[in-house]
């Protein structure tokens, strides 16, 4: 015989659950914004990709496109990263419907003091950020992590794993990679030839993952403007007919760690 009171712990249990399920916010989408804060930029280029985003979010055609889902709202969070033991949580989970709750969410991230640290770990920041979707209170069929940033995976695990396993978890991973020629000023690392290419091969990932490519820092606020417009519209852009056809050399995916490896290698 069952005890009556294993059958009372039972139910309470079952509407423990039942309470948590009904906890979870329906979303159209769940979106993570990524940034890149680490030293290959300055604190100004840091300054326009903030203010990039923050334009973004509260402007007109995106607010729009929000309202017209099928639920007329998203659950957004904005992070900051640079190595692997900087992953900052600067704006935690919103919901954003309209203009009040999209200006909110704008001045929070513009609020927080400027920094940026060594090294780039886009493979830690795509991890820290996969979690951030366990328990937030929202629930969409659509889990995406923007990544922006100016430059290759060069510390933490390999960027191709952490995005493999991202997926498999049913994120998908888009990419902003702000193309520039400038070396990176602390180690004098220069910048990646194709750096778009190599977002494509190795950050993104996932069912009609894309990449927006900003022609530099300036070009940023437009860039990820258009690239959260096809987010919340389950849309990706159309590859250029001369894109497709044009050959360029894609760098491999551990090319960040390599440069890494030959400046210590100089060093020793």
């Amino acid at each position: 015989m069952i005890s009556p009171v294993l059958i009372a712990a039972g139910a309470c249990l079952m509407v423990t659950c039942n309470w948590a399920m009904a906890a979870q916010r329906e979303v159209d989408l769940e979106l993570v914004l990524a940034a890149d804060i680490s030293t290959s930029m300055d604190l100004e280029e840091a300054a326009l990709q903030r203010r990039g985003f923050a334009l973004a979010i509260r402007h007109p055609r995106v607010i729009e496109a929000i309202q017209s889902g099928p639920l007329g709202r998203i659950a957004i969070a904005y992070i900051e990263w640079a190595d692997d033991h900087y992953q900052n949580m600067l704006v935690d989970w919103t919901e954003v419907g309209g203009e009040k709750s999209a200006t909110a969410f704008s001045e929070a991230i513009e609020r927080s003091a400027l920094r940026a640290l060594d090294w780039t770990s886009i493979s830690t920041a795509i991890t820290y950020a996969a979690r951030r979707f366990d328990d937030n209170g929202f629930q969409a069929y659509r889990r995406i992590i923007d990544i922006s940033g100016d430059g290759p995976n060069n510390r933490g695990a390999y960027v191709v794993e952490a995005r493999d396993r991202a997926v498999a978890g049913g994120i998908v991973i888009n990419g902003l990679p702000i193309v520039n020629d400038r070396p990176e000023p602390t180690y004098g690392f220069p910048a990646l030839p194709n750096l778009d290419l190599y977002y494509e091969d190795c950050v993104i990932g996932g069912p009609g993952s894309f990449i927006i490519v900003a022609d530099g820092f300036k070009d940023f606020a437009r860039a990820i403007r258009r690239k959260m417009l096809l987010e919340i519209a389950g849309m990706a852009p159309q590859d250029p007919l001369l894109r497709l056809v044009t050959e360029r050399l894609r760098p491999p995916c551990d090319a960040g760690e390599q440069q890494a490896r030959g400046w210590m290698h100089d060093f020793e």
